[in-house]
């Protein structure tokens, strides 16, 4: 078993190497199947090529629009991942082993998550300096901001994800909601259409957007608006730790539910 031989202790110490285990175990997992890793860089990569010439005619600061937007959007598709990574243990019938080990809740979950939290801050790392190379993107005259906006975006996306894991019964399940979620709530936020062209409903219920918000922090980083990041920073952070509570009672409670659809 992977975390049988981990230490008793419940320092920090022993919480790390028991974290490190189950990241180094689910890091080569993933790598053994980086497909959506990488199709969630190319295909952003194509569409603000192709997309770009329409923004920078229609808006000001159109290329900001398109790059930041695009990041979003491919970003939100980190919910599947996370939630499969942890739905999975169930598929295989590990998860009741794992929960037996001297790992608590919370660092299974951040186990399982803190890879694909890696590869989340690489996927929108990589597509800023994209954008700015290739798209017209400003250059962001404060980029530990704008990296602090990529980690609590990905903090709250995986945290909702694994969330949604303990909830849902099934991969299918997990997809539909995940995919037709990702797509409503980033188009609901502004990722495709600015919201001041969108109709007044829109505009008022994109506030409920977890989109909404991130798109509202990565433009204000990249100007390097401090201010206005706080308040999208202070919702998304909120957020991911009612979800992060929320999926560690679910797992120490045992899902309440016996077996997957």
């Amino acid at each position: 078993m992977l975390l049988d031989s981990a230490p008793r202790g419940l320092g920090v110490s022993d919480a790390l190497y028991r974290i490190s285990a189950l990241a180094r175990h689910n890091l080569i997992i993933r790598l053994r199947d980086p497909g959506q890793m990488i199709s969630y860089v190319v295909m952003p990569m194509v569409l603000m090529l192709v997309l770009k010439p329409l923004y920078v005619r229609a808006l000001e600061g159109g290329a900001t629009q398109i790059a930041t937007g695009l990041m979003v959007m491919f970003s939100v598709f980190a919910i599947s991942l996370a939630g499969n990574s942890i739905l999975s243990e169930r598929t295989w019938r590990t998860w009741d082993r794992l929960r037996v080990s001297r790992a608590p809740a919370y660092e299974l979950l951040i186990g399982k998550t803190l890879p694909l939290f890696a590869v989340m801050i690489a996927q929108q790392s990589i597509l800023v300096v994209y954008g700015c190379l290739a798209i017209g993107l400003p250059v962001p005259p404060a980029p530990g901001l704008v990296l602090l906006a990529i980690v609590i975006w990905a903090f709250a996306l995986l945290a909702i994800g694994a969330a949604l894991a303990t909830t849902v019964r099934s991969h299918g399940e997990l997809s539909v909601i995940a995919d037709v979620g990702a797509l409503t709530l980033s188009s609901l936020g502004g990722a495709l259409v600015p919201l001041s062209i969108m109709p007044d409903w829109a505009q008022v219920a994109a506030h409920v957007s977890p989109g909404y918000w991130a798109l509202t922090m990565m433009q204000a980083a990249v100007r390097a608006d401090v201010a206005g990041v706080l308040l999208p920073a202070a919702v998304l952070l909120a957020l991911g730790l009612l979800a992060g509570v929320f999926a560690a009672r679910r797992l120490t409670r045992g899902w309440d539910r016996g077996g997957l659809l």
